[in-house]
């Protein structure tokens, strides 16, 4: 097997959330279960969606769904450590982005884990993709690799 590539540094990404662990993540081995991960991902990117005012859960004409997501582990995180989830984006398309993530004990310079989150834009009714508005582009650029 080849040797795979490093990981990220910390300093690739563009924007950050602290994440609190919980006891209920832990799974019987004594560590965060590999799903929980992927919900961070999750919290991580929908969060600075939020924050940047362009994704309205509840009432926004336009949604992103998920359509690809992927993650890489070095090390394990158990409750009670804080996790550090960095992002940025690396594509913008006509209706899809692509963001990496990288998940770090606070404090630390090494990830435990990376990974990336595919979104496309859709219509919230529809649910068929949808042209990014320039407020989502503004959103996304500013977080740009």
């Amino acid at each position: 097997m080849p040797p795979r590539d490093p990981f990220r540094p910390r300093g690739v990404y563009r924007n950050w959330r602290s994440i609190a662990t919980r006891w209920m993540d832990n799974d019987v081995y004594g560590h965060v279960n590999n799903t929980v991960f992927y919900s961070w991902f999750d919290t991580a990117v929908n969060a600075y969606l939020v924050d940047a005012g362009v994704l309205d859960l509840t009432a926004g004409g336009e949604i992103a769904l998920v359509v690809e997501t992927g993650c890489r582990y070095a090390r394990a995180i158990a409750f009670p450590e804080t996790v550090e989830a960095g992002i940025r984006v690396t594509h913008v398309g006509t209706s899809s982005v692509r963001y990496e993530v990288g998940l770090f004990p606070a404090g630390a310079q090494a990830a435990a884990a990376e990974g990336f989150f595919v979104h496309v834009l859709v219509d919230r009714n529809t649910r068929r993709p949808t042209p990014f508005p320039d407020p989502w582009r503004t959103a996304l650029r500013a977080i740009a690799a």
